[in-house]
């Protein structure tokens, strides 16, 4: 399915915080005339520790207030999202719905022959298996490391901190111990790339360099190519929503986005 609206589609960017952003970051150049409606679900997060009847339930909850702000495709820019509500989102939806696995993927498959494949997520989008089953379509091996305090980190702002340089190579001490023969590391969560410097040093001081793949440059791909060359002429506008901390997520934002946001609409969607 593809989209030909010739004023710049209206695309909607769904993630329970700040991560996403990431992929926002990424689709600007690629569709540079489309209308961006970006809503972060910060009162509920981390959606990595929770149910996935919960998880597919804010994801439909967000889904439907952007449907009705007029988008006409939905990013699903985080993955455990991805992971537990994509199946929901695409039978709930009349719109075209991309989520971040199975771009992430691929890219993973086309950077490198090798295939064993070490994906860091959330504790959620691991113990789903959905990078395992992506990864098995494609030919891939896949080891699954869960990272449960790295999202809390970055939300916080912690990115360049000694407390999550010293989590991270906790993690990937664990994790490579476990699959020794892994080339390529996929960033199984949108928030990671903002860690991609520490997670490159760590690897460095670990003697065991990896290909690193970015899942939210892969998605913004993923996406661009439903939208035709004619729809992409214009100039991109961004609009921000928040469920919470609307302060935290225009400060904070900043970094994700790579330039400073705009005022951020915060928006109630229930428990």
């Amino acid at each position: 399915m593809s989209l030909a609206n010739p004023n710049g589609p209206t695309i909607g960017v769904f993630d329970s915080g700040f991560g996403g952003l990431t992929v926002l970051r990424a689709l600007l150049p690629l569709i540079p005339g489309a209308r961006y409606l970006y809503l972060g679900d910060t009162a509920r997060l981390p959606y990595g520790a929770k149910s996935q009847q919960t998880i597919a339930r804010y994801a439909l909850s967000s889904a439907a207030f952007l449907l009705e702000q007029g988008i006409e495709m939905l990013v699903v820019a985080c993955n455990t999202a991805t992971a537990l509500a994509l199946d929901d989102l695409k039978q709930a939806l009349p719109i075209p719905v991309v989520g971040v696995i199975a771009p992430g993927t691929a890219a993973a498959a086309s950077a490198n022959a090798d295939t064993n494949v070490l994906v860091l997520a959330t504790t959620a989008t691991v113990q789903s298996g959905a990078y395992t089953r992506a990864c098995t379509a494609l030919g891939l091996t896949a080891y699954e490391k869960a990272c449960p305090l790295l999202v809390p980190l970055v939300e916080e702002g912690w990115i360049d901190h000694p407390v999550t340089a010293e989590v991270l190579r906790i993690y990937l001490t664990e994790a490579l111990e476990e699959a020794p023969n892994a080339t390529t590391l996929l960033l199984g969560c949108t928030h990671y790339p903002l860690l991609r410097p520490m997670i490159e040093r760590t690897l460095t001081a670990l003697n065991h360099p990896l290909k690193i793949i970015d899942s939210a440059t892969a998605t913004a791909h993923a996406a661009a190519a439903l939208i035709p060359a004619s729809a992409q002429s214009a100039h991109a506008t961004c609009t921000f929503y928040a469920t919470d901390s609307i302060e935290k997520f225009q400060r904070l934002g900043t970094s994700f986005l790579g330039q400073p946001l705009p005022e951020v609409h915060l928006i109630d969607l229930g428990g």
